[in-house]
C-alpha cells in the first residue's frame, strides 16, 4: 500500500500492477543533495550528476529537502517510504545548498538552466524541480526560458512546484509554457491554503496531494512533510510511470501524450466543487482517468498544515522560513518569495581545452556568446592593483591598458563571460598557447570599450570543467577557451559590409533589429549541440550575410529561427540545421515565406558548415 494513503492517491495500486517504471524512463530531480546511503534508496539506479554545487549529503536544510523529494519518487517498495516510481532510473543534479545560519540557499534561474541542460544532456525523460521563484509575470531569465524551451523541442517533461504564497501568483518554472504546474491539496480534494493559484497555472497546473507527506530523511529515519514541494514528485513520479506503461505496451514514449493525459483527466469544479474554483488550477490529479485518456482518448472520472515533521530513527535539522505577508488560511506552508533572480525551494520544512578533455575528467564542449567582463575575487586583490599604480581598478579602459602593459598582473584578474551583464563563465587560458589566448581575449575585452570598433558581442568557444567563485560570491564554471574560434561581433561593421557605402539609416537599423533580434533569440549557455549550432549560425559571417542580404533585398522581415537535427550528415559528426523562416510585412501574411538553412557541425569544438545555404518558399 503506499504511504500517501489510498485515499489520496486512487488508482495507483492499478497502476503499479502494470509497473512500477520502467529504467530506460529517466526522472532528473534538480533540488538538493540527495542521501544516497539512506536505506529506501537500496537497489534504486540513481546518478549524481556533477553541478556547481557539492553532491554529497549532510544532515542539513538542503539535503533533507532533496533526499524527502528524491524519496517520494525512488524509494524502494521494500523500504520504508513508498516511491512512486521506484523501478526508473534517477538523475540527481544538487542546486540548493545550506546557509551558515541554517536555512535553505537559494539558486539563481542561471544554474538552474544549467541544470535543466545537464539532465537533458544526461537523457532525462522527466525533469522534477521542486522550487520556484516569484515572476509578476509568467516570465523568466532568458537562459531559463531558452533551457525550458530546449526541453520541449527534445521532448522532456518539466514539473515544477506551483509555489506556496497562498495567493494568486505564479512562480517560474512552474508558470513557463511547458511546464507542468503542481499545487498541493488535501486527503479529501481539497487546495490547501498555501497553494498558489493564476491564469497560468489554470492552463497546465494539477493539484496532487501535499499534506504530510512521507520521505526519507537524512542520516536514516523517516518525515513527514507539506507542501508545494512534495506534491510535485507525485506528479513526476506519475508521469514517469505513464511513460513506462506506454514503452511497455511497445508505444513511443510520449511526453507531451503523458502531459495533456494528466490535464485532460484531472477533476475540476464540474465533477467535484470547491469552494473556491481557481484555486484547482486546472483539476485534481486522477491518476485512473489520465491512463485511460492515455490508452483510450476517454474521458477522466473520479474513481500543509505547518507543523513540526513527524520523524522516526535520526532527527535531521528542521529549516524553517518566513512565512507569506498576507497568509490567507490557517493552513500555510513556507513562502518561496525570493529576491530576483534566486530560486528557492517550495517546501513546508523551510522549504586548455584541449588538455581539459584529454584529461578524462568531466569537460564539455562549449560554443558561447557574450559580452567579456572581469573580477577580481576579492576586495584584496581589487586593492593591489590600486597600489600597483592603477587609479581607477574598476575603469575597464583603465584596467585595459594597464594589463597591456603589465603581464605579470594578468593572474590576479579572472575574466568572464557574461550574459545580459550576468557572468556565466569565468574564462581561464591554459595549456601552450595560454599567452596568445589571453591577448586574444584582452583585445577583444578593450575593443568592447572602442567607439570605432563597436564590439558588441564576443564569441568563446571551448571547454567547461571546474568552477571558481566570483568576487559577488557567485559561483560560475570556467571555460577554457580555443583560441583560434574567439571572435568579436559587431553589429555596425556587419551591416556596413552588407550595405557598402551608400547606407541608408532606416535600412541599417532595420537589418540591425535583425541582429538584435536574433542575438536575443539565440540567448543560451552555448552547451547542448542545438546552442553550439545556433550559436555559431550566429557568428557565421558569411552564411548569415548572405542569408540577410538576400532577405534585405526582397524587403523580408525574421519569422522565426529554428534548429533540428539534420537528416544528412557525415559519419562521426554531429549535424543541425539552421532554419532562418522571412515574410513581407507588405503583403499579405497568408503569402508564402521564404526558408533559408544551412547545416553545422558541432562534433569538434570549433563547429564548421557543410554545403551551401538551401533556400525555398512554404505556406
Amino acid at each position: 500500500m503506499s504511504s500517501l494513503g489510498a485515499t489520496m492517491l486512487s488508482g495507483l495500486e492499478e497502476l503499479w500492477a502494470e509497473t512500477a517504471g520502467d529504467p530506460r524512463v529517466s526522472i532528473a530531480v534538480i533540488d538538493g543533495p540527495v542521501d544516497l546511503s539512506h536505506s529506501c534508496f537500496a537497489g534504486a539506479d540513481l546518478t549524481v550528476v556533477e553541478t556547481l554545487v557539492p553532491g554529497r549529503a549532510g544532515q542539513d536544510a538542503a539535503a533533507e529537502h532533496g533526499t524527502h523529494v528524491a524519496s517520494v519518487i525512488f524509494g524502494q517498495h521494500s523500504s520504508d517510504v513508498t516511491g512512486i516510481a521506484p523501478s526508473c532510473r534517477g538523475l540527481i543534479l544538487p542546486v540548493f545548498t545550506t546557509s551558515k545560519d541554517g536555512s535553505m540557499m537559494p539558486c539563481s534561474q542561471i544554474d538552474l538552466a544549467r541544470a535543466i541542460n545537464r539532465a537533458v544532456e544526461f537523457g532525462a525523460n522527466v525533469i522534477n524541480f521542486s522550487g520556484g521563484e516569484f515572476a509578476a509575470s509568467s516570465e523568466g531569465h532568458q537562459l531559463l526560458e531558452s533551457a525550458v524551451r530546449l526541453c520541449s523541442e527534445e521532448g522532456v517533461l518539466i514539473v515544477a512546484a506551483a509555489g506556496n504564497d497562498g495567493c494568486r501568483c505564479l512562480h517560474v518554472p512552474a508558470a513557463l509554457p511547458s511546464v507542468l504546474a503542481v499545487g498541493a491539496m488535501d486527503a479529501k480534494g481539497a487546495p490547501l491554503g498555501f497553494s498558489n493559484w493564476g491564469e497560468a497555472y489554470a492552463e497546465q497546473g494539477v493539484l496532487a496531494p501535499g499534506t504530510r507527506i512521507l520521505g526519507a530523511a537524512p542520516g536514516g529515519g523517516t518525515a513527514r512533510m507539506s507542501g508545494t514541494s512534495f506534491a510535485a514528485p507525485i506528479v513526476s513520479g506519475v508521469a514517469a510511470l505513464l511513460i513506462s506503461l506506454q514503452l511497455k505496451r511497445e508505444q513511443t514514449a510520449n511526453t507531451q501524450s503523458v502531459r495533456q493525459a494528466i490535464l485532460g483527466s484531472a477533476v475540476g469544479c464540474d465533477v467535484k466543487p470547491a469552494s473556491d474554483c481557481r484555486r484547482l488550477l486546472a483539476g485534481r490529479l486522477d491518476i485512473s482517468g489520465a491512463v485511460n485518456r492515455l490508452e483510450n482518448g476517454g474521458e477522466a472520472r473520479m474513481s500543509d498544515n505547518t507543523e513540526a515533521p513527524e520523524r522516526t530513527g535520526a532527527q535531521p535539522q528542521e529549516a524553517t522560513c518566513p512565512l507569506p505577508a498576507e497568509p490567507v488560511a490557517t493552513e500555510t506552508a513556507e513562502s518561496a518569495t525570493l529576491t530576483t533572480p534566486a530560486v528557492v525551494a517550495s517546501s513546508s520544512a523551510l522549504e586548455s581545452g584541449a588538455a581539459v578533455a584529454a584529461s578524462g575528467d568531466a569537460a564539455q564542449l562549449v560554443y558561447a556568446l557574450g559580452t567579456i567582463g572581469h573580477d577580481f575575487g576579492s576586495e584584496a586583490r581589487r586593492d593591489s592593483f590600486s597600489q600597483a599604480g592603477l587609479a581607477e581598478p574598476d575603469s575597464a579602459v583603465q584596467l585595459g591598458k594597464f594589463l597591456a602593459d603589465n603581464t605579470q598582473h594578468r593572474t590576479a584578474v579572472t575574466f568572464t563571460l557574461n550574459l545580459e551583464a550576468t557572468p556565466i563563465y569565468a574564462i581561464m587560458p591554459a595549456g601552450p598557447f595560454a599567452a596568445a589566448t589571453y591577448d586574444k581575449v584582452l583585445s577583444c575585452y578593450m575593443a568592447q570599450f572602442d567607439h570605432e570598433a563597436q564590439v558588441e558581442r564576443v564569441s568563446i568557444p571551448g571547454y567547461t570543467h571546474g568552477k571558481t567563485q566570483l568576487s559577488n560570491g557567485k559561483t560560475v564554471p570556467y571555460i577554457f577557451p580555443e583560441t583560434r574560434g574567439i571572435c568579436p561581433w559587431s553589429t555596425g561593421e556587419f551591416v556596413g559590409n552588407l550595405l557598402g557605402k551608400d547606407q541608408d539609416e532606416e535600412r541599417a537599423v532595420d537589418i540591425a533589429n535583425f541582429l538584435d533580434r536574433v542575438s536575443y533569440e539565440i540567448g543560451n549557455l552555448g552547451t547542448s549541440p542545438r546552442d553550439r549550432a545556433l550559436n555559431f549560425a550566429a557568428t557565421n559571417a558569411f552564411q548569415v550575410e548572405r542569408v540577410f542580404e538576400s532577405a534585405y533585398h526582397k524587403d523580408l522581415k525574421l519569422d522565426a529561427i529554428a534548429v533540428e537535427p539534420s537528416p544528412i550528415c557525415r559519419p562521426d559528426s554531429d549535424c543541425w540545421d539552421v532554419k532562418l523562416t522571412f515574410f513581407n510585412p507588405k503583403q499579405r501574411l497568408e503569402q508564402a515565406r521564404e526558408v533559408y538553412r544551412f547545416t553545422i557541425d558541432v562534433s569538434d569544438v570549433i563547429p564548421v558548415t557543410l554545403g551551401k545555404v538551401r533556400h525555398w518558399h512554404v505556406n
